[in-house]
């Protein structure tokens, strides 16, 4: 089978991580994805920790090692006239444009969606931005504001003096999700109908949406909900616990684990009928919390997760990067993969999640800056090799 996206012309306008990995996925999946990058510097995270020892391969860091993997590199210059023409025939082959500039610069450069239909009347824009293209301000939006800013940080953390920001981008990387959901059901819409459609993708929309019922239940009842670490507001126990070599999960979301974890660890003492109910586990969460961790200090992790998993109580491990990317499921179904680079090493790296019938993602490295530029004026436009080294004299590409 073909890859799923194979035939569907993308042209890349984002930087950073929210577009660059909603663009990685369509790749994985078989998109044309073609980066277009300012010349001379190229996007930002093209040059992220290429200088890190530790986190570079051949110069290239772990950003652009990850995101930039399928894509295809075009430099050229939106802000000059010859480079916007360009753009623009570009735009009459192409399905999709992606950017996350901030609000009001597409309108400035004269490639927002109005401009581009009169060029391609089925183009799909979709536009990332902190707060949506009517903000009421144009405020500066990164991953840890927008977590800020959504309330998120205010959920994460042990106390309400010390918020914490979630361990990865969160805001960033699931606005890129969303990113992708929107160009997907413009797709389809486009293929019933034959139009295409504007998409506006705010940062902040979607860590709202990401609040779910939480947000419910302060819109119910007017109350701030507290960061309380590893518990949840309504299940015990849940939580995190300290082993004799480290930390276990355990998450008694139905009232049928209970009995089990009482009978797995022997809970005599917290055998009570008050015990039976979520409600009643909740009001003693501190006194089942502080009996549960005594026990499990006493051995190690492995010896109490063959117990509790004998017994079918909701546990794990606390793993560590290196622990998870030994994990044999993960292994079998190829979400390590090796991509290999232009020197012939090999760069380890997470794979592509949705496995689609038996579609197979092929693993390209990520270009050199303008490694395509000519490859893709000539076979998307028919220009000459003599019109590309023209545009290359005046830096235009």
């Amino acid at each position: 089978m073909s890859s799923p996206l194979k035939g569907i012309k993308i042209l890349d306008l984002t930087h950073m991580l929210a577009g660059p990995y909603g663009t990685m996925v369509l790749a994985d999946l078989g998109a044309e994805i073609i980066k277009i990058e300012p010349p001379l510097k190229g996007e930002i995270t093209r040059n992220l920790l290429k200088n890190d020892p530790d986190y570079s391969v051949d110069g290239v860091g772990a950003y652009h090692l990850t995101l930039g993997r399928n894509k295809k590199s075009l430099t050229l210059d939106l802000k000059s006239d010859p480079g916007k023409h360009i753009f623009y025939q570009l735009v009459k082959k192409a399905d999709v444009v992606i950017d996350n500039f901030s609000s009001g610069v597409t309108k400035r450069l004269k490639i927002d969606h109005e401009t581009l239909k009169t060029h391609n009347e089925k183009i799909i824009s979709c536009s990332i931005s902190g707060f949506g293209e009517d903000a009421e301000s144009n405020r500066p939006a990164y991953d840890n504001v927008i977590q800020g800013v959504s309330g998120l940080m205010s959920l994460t953390g042990l106390n309400q003096e010390n918020p914490v920001k979630s361990g990865v981008p969160i805001s960033d990387l699931s606005t890129g999700l969303f990113a992708i959901i929107g160009i997907l059901t413009a797709l389809r819409k486009k293929e019933v109908t034959g139009i295409g459609e504007k998409i506006d993708i705010s940062m902040l929309d979607c860590q709202a949406s990401l609040l779910n019922y939480m947000a419910t239940m302060h819109l119910i009842s007017g109350k701030d909900p507290e960061p309380i670490g590893n518990e949840h507001p309504v299940h015990t126990p849940f939580n995190s616990y300290k082993t004799a070599d480290g930390f276990i999960i355990l998450s008694v979301v139905h009232e049928d684990f209970w009995p089990n974890l009482v009978k797995a660890l022997d809970l005599k003492d917290l055998d009570k009928e008050e015990y039976k109910s979520a409600t009643g586990r909740s009001k003693d969460r501190v006194e089942i919390d502080s009996v549960l961790q005594k026990i499990f200090i006493t051995n190690s992790s492995d010896h109490w997760l063959k117990i509790l998993n004998d017994h079918r109580v909701p546990c794990g491990p606390v793993n560590k990067l290196s622990e998870v990317f030994n994990d044999p499921d993960l292994i079998k179904r190829d979400m390590i993969v090796e991509v290999i680079q232009p020197s012939g090493k090999a760069v380890k790296m997470p794979g592509n999640p949705l496995k689609i019938g038996d579609a197979k993602t092929e693993y390209k490295s990520s270009p050199e800056l303008g490694e395509h530029s000519a490859e893709i004026l000539n076979n998307w436009l028919g220009m000459t090799d003599d019109q590309i080294a023209e545009l290359k004299e005046e830096n235009i590409i």
